[in-house]
């Protein structure tokens, strides 16, 4: 879960956090009077590079109404 800070607290130490998020990678949510306004996010200059790691981890299923995996059942009896 990304980090929240307030508004009053962001805005005297808002480089810090830019840093914090530039190091770390983690968003951060801005809030006002408890309510998320803003959410900070690192940069990505080649937005497929985020979704590399998805690359070929989507599996196609032909009938999808079907039960998967009916094989692993009986291999669990």
């Amino acid at each position: 879960m990304p980090q929240a800070v307030s508004k009053s607290q962001f805005k005297p130490h808002s480089l810090e956090y830019f840093r914090k998020i530039e190091q770390t990678g983690e968003e951060l949510i801005i809030t006002d009077r408890g309510r998320p306004v803003l959410k900070v996010v690192p940069y990505i200059a080649d937005p497929e590079e985020y979704f590399m790691g998805l690359r070929n981890t989507v599996r196609k299923y032909d009938d999808p109404l079907e039960p998967v995996g009916l094989d692993d059942w009986e291999a669990l009896k």
